[in-house]
């Protein structure tokens, strides 16, 4: 069963901070979104200098960026870990078509969700064990032997 998001994909002026650093910086955006959202398997720096590298190329060699190719998997992965809804339209696109404002939505929903996202996995782990560990699963059916 699917939900929805905490803050719509176009409610990029509810938070101004956020807003500006995905609009200006988008390499971070990415990098903070890609180091939560993979549980700190991704660093936000080497995520967020493989965007920017990706992003500068792209754009001097073809007129466009091809950084949406790489941040709509973590999209992906943040859908699938909160069973979020897939609307507008799949993943790729919403990056192609609102890049930004993909980003921004990503961003919101993982503080959303308890996460400090500036701070990294690491430190978030260390603040939240719970985030870290599977639930705890309830002992099965046990066996009582009362042999007298």
């Amino acid at each position: 069963m699917s939900s929805g998001w905490t803050t719509g994909l176009l409610d990029c002026f509810s938070d101004c901070e956020v807003c500006c650093l995905g609009f200006w910086c988008p390499c971070v955006v990415a990098g903070r979104v890609a180091e939560i959202v993979s549980k700190g398997h991704t660093s936000c720096f080497q995520q967020g200098c493989l965007y920017a590298l990706i992003n500068s190329y792209t754009h001097l060699a073809f007129g466009i960026t091809c950084a949406f190719c790489i941040t709509c998997g973590f999209r992906t992965k943040l859908r699938e870990q909160y069973m979020l809804e897939g609307k507008p339209c799949n993943d790729c696109c919403v990056h192609f078509f609102c890049h930004s404002c993909a980003l921004c939505q990503e961003y919101r929903e993982l503080e959303n969700r308890g996460f400090n996202a500036a701070i990294g996995w690491e430190r978030n782990a260390s603040k939240n064990p719970g985030v870290v560990t599977a639930p705890a699963v309830q002992g099965g059916m046990n066996r009582q032997t009362d042999y007298k």
